[in-house]
């Protein structure tokens, strides 16, 4: 390592391991680990795996990949032997922006676990230059800039793959570039296979993240999810998604001939999994192409795409389900439209209900349901979220494919929200336990042997405060905000969704902030911390935010109150700080409605690090309450049934409860107090107010007084150390089963077949 790196610093900067920067170290770094990937074979088999995302968030790879490839302990030791830390080395890599949030997290962890587990299987998604967005807050708001990520020496790789994809008005050549992805101990690596054009511009984007939506050669891959609150914008969606599967199935039907195989048994050779709804065109463009160029039949081309594909479905929100105008398809994709009201006159010629049809009425194409009678298999991604789809959202496709549903619970990889990113911890489990854990991660049960060694539960409890410091240094150097490390740390990192209901924490914030000006004083100060981004054009989630970042100037420049109580807001929240974040949290905020969020996957990641979950029993929190016990975990809130039976009858009031409840009126006026009004824009802060009180569509007034006393509890429990200290234990020793490798074990039995 110490040659590799020093040959490469005289090569490229002509400069000594003594005499270089921060930067150059890590360019070398970067060199040293790509030359060792590419010389290490593609994974091959007989069968072979596509998983096709419109998002992978990857996050920085650097020590990422140094870990799987074995080379992490040997980097820190050379660098440190030159004054460097490898951690600030770290820092200097731009966090590609190729996600959101779980959906994307979660590709990157099956990425990982796909190569780990050693089996054939690449990832397919798009080259976003500018991802989402940069979120910067200004005036207590959220403000989107673009944010280019992509160096001239990054972990892409160009590639010499080119394809030509015919859109209404123009055909446009692809280029691909691959991204390595090694799996833990292994000698192969898999491809994550990113298409993108080589005509973007980013000159032309202006005024923060504006740009001209119908220059399409210029901007196709410029953003990830480009704002669709008009034509321009969702006529871009479709373009993205097109240009992405047509690359794809051109690239699966290349590499599946270079393999020798007959196209006529491809779905014995390759599986294709569809991550959520956006490459739901992959099947109609696979038709498209077997039938014009490789000259199949309409029912042979039908028969083997429905055994080549999978679907994942990843939301029980019916609006998050893409229907897309005929008309707009027509624009942008008409070659398609024939094939996809082929497949729609099949099912309505089998089947008799306008549920299932995939042409609506009002002439939508339903992306999901071609999805689901075109493909072999259709999964959830958690026990309760299956559940519902089989009993209420898709019940009308389960009563007729009951053999196609599954349920895969999600995972996360332990490599990177353990051992990458809370040394501290996972060099201590290793010691007690053994190293095992890493790639078995059932193992982390024999951390129950210690749930009474006090030496054990003081040693815990030193690596949380050391976390927290960490934090708390992190903070002050990037938004030069002070919190104390002996502060309970209370954090609720996700995307801004109302079902997801930051609403609700920020009530509570009211709640706590009163009850200090009354002298109520907590016996330990407590920090909120709040990170998400709110999508541009969702007015009510931006208003969200605005009402945050208000309390946050609210609460810590009033003296009285500052002491006990501080809210901080994390600018740009993405990978790079959830792993700050997440080692240093005492209380995991999942409180979403319950039936309404899929799975979650930070709740997996805070409870590996010995964080303690406030949550309703909704998504794997109600796996997470199975595994830990009652008494490790904090539920709230009202069941799924209960929340299910009252959208169907329409039964559920805010407004009632609101005006029959003077604790709950109080909070929510709050929002439009004057000292609210004097910090925050009366606009932002009235429309959130009416929307509660008058809407409320994801029931924040329904938990909210439950919300409230489950955390008092929680706050007075975590006073007595020990006990808690043995409720991070049982926590990090049942995380075993979230972990992505089991998931993939499970995807590959059932499904896959690998």
């Amino acid at each position: 390592m110490e040659q590799a790196l020093q040959h490469v610093l005289q090569e490229k900067f002509q400069k000594d391991l003594k005499e270089a920067t921060k930067e150059e170290m890590y360019t070398a770094l970067l060199f040293v680990t790509k030359d060792k990937m590419k010389h290490m074979k593609q994974k091959e088999g007989d069968r072979k795996l596509y998983y096709i995302s419109a998002e992978f968030l990857i996050g920085k790879l650097l020590s990422n990949n140094l870990i799987n490839l074995g080379l992490f302990d040997e980097a820190k030791e050379v660098l440190a032997k030159y004054g460097f830390d490898l951690t600030e080395v770290e820092e200097v890599e731009a966090e590609p922006s190729l996600g959101n949030g779980g959906l994307g997290r979660l590709a990157a962890c099956f990425l990982d676990s796909i190569a780990t587990l050693g089996l054939a299987g690449d990832g397919v998604g798009l080259n976003y230059h500018d991802g989402l967005f940069l979120q910067k807050f200004a005036d207590h708001k959220q403000r989107e800039e673009k944010n280019p990520w992509i160096t001239e020496e990054s972990w892409l790789t160009r590639t010499d793959r080119h394809f030509e994809v015919p859109f209404q008005d123009f055909t446009l050549t692809s280029t691909m570039y691959d991204i390595d992805v090694p799996g833990y101990g292994k000698d192969t690596c898999n491809k994550l296979h990113l298409f993108d054009l080589d005509t973007v511009d980013e000159s032309i984007i202006h005024d923060g993240i504006q740009f001209d939506k119908r220059d399409i050669p210029k901007n196709l891959t410029l953003f990830l999810y480009p704002d669709d609150s008009d034509e321009a914008g969702q006529l871009l969606r479709i373009y993205q998604q097109y240009f992405m599967v047509s690359n794809a199935a051109q690239l699966i039907l290349k590499e599946a001939e270079e393999r020798g195989v007959n196209l006529y048994h491809l779905h014995e050779h390759v599986c294709i999994q569809i991550n959520d709804t956006h490459p739901t065109m992959v099947i109609p463009e696979l038709i498209r192409l077997l039938t014009t160029q490789k000259g199949f039949n309409m029912d042979t081309a039908i028969d083997v795409v429905r055994k080549t594909c999978a679907y994942t479905n990843h939301t029980i929100l019916s609006e998050a389900l893409e229907k897309w105008p005929v008309s707009y398809l027509e624009k942008v994709v008409p070659h398609l439209l024939p094939i996809i009201r082929e497949l729609d006159a099949r099912v309505r010629r089998d089947f008799h209900d306008e549920k299932v049809y995939i042409i609506d009425e009002m002439d939508r194409v339903h992306m999901a349901h071609i999805d689901i009678h075109y493909g072999y298999a259709v999964n959830g991604v958690a026990a309760l979220h299956t559940e519902i789809l089989k009993e209420s959202e898709l019940k009308p496709f389960y009563d007729i494919y009951p053999e196609k549903f599954n349920n895969k619970t999600n995972g996360i990889t332990f490599r990177r929200w353990l051992v990458h990113c809370n040394h501290e911890l996972a060099d201590y489990l290793k010691e007690l336990i053994g190293k095992d854990f890493v790639e078995n991660a059932d193992s982390l049960e024999k951390l129950l042997a210690f749930r009474d060694d006090d030496a054990v539960l003081e040693r815990l409890r030193e690596i949380k405060k050391d976390a927290k410091l960490e934090l708390k240094k992190y903070l002050k150097e990037t938004q030069d905000v002070d919190i104390d490390e002996n502060a309970i740390f209370d954090i609720q990192i996700k995307r801004l969704h109302e079902y997801k209901r930051q609403q609700m924490n920020a009530l509570y914030a009211i709640y706590k902030y009163k009850e200090i000006k009354k002298g109520h004083l907590p016996k330990r100060p407590v920090t909120m911390i709040f990170g998400a981004k709110a999508a541009p054009a969702y007015t009510i989630a931006k208003d969200i935010i605005h009402l945050i970042l208000c309390l946050q100037e609210l609460i810590n420049h009033d003296p009285e109150v500052s002491p006990y109580l501080r809210i901080v807001m994390v600018e740009n929240y993405n990978v790079t700080k959830a792993e700050k974040l997440i080692p240093a949290c005492d209380i995991s905020e999942q409180i979403s409605l319950a039936s309404k969020e899929a799975s979650g996957t930070g709740n997996m990641k805070f409870m590996l690090n010995g964080a303690v979950t406030l949550g309703t029993e909704d998504g794997a929190n109600v796996e997470i309450h199975e595994l830990v016990g009652d008494d490790n975990i904090y539920i709230f809130g009202e069941k799924s049934e209960t929340v299910i039976d009252l959208y169907d009858k329409a039964a559920y009031n805010s407004r009632a409860i609101y005006e029959s409840d003077p604790e709950i009126e109080e909070l929510v006026d709050f929002i439009i107090s004057k000292q609210m009004i004097l910090i925050g824009d009366p606009v932002n802060l009235g429309r959130l107010y009416k929307e509660i009180v008058s809407k409320d569509w994801f029931m924040t007034l329904l938990d909210l007084k439950d919300y409230i006393l489950t955390k008092e509890r929680m706050l007075e429990d975590y006073e007595d150390e020990k006990a808690w200290a043995k409720k991070m234990l049982v926590n990090i020793a049942k995380a075993g089963y979230f972990s992505s490798d089991r998931t993939i074990a499970e995807y590959n039995q059932d499904i896959w077949h690998l």
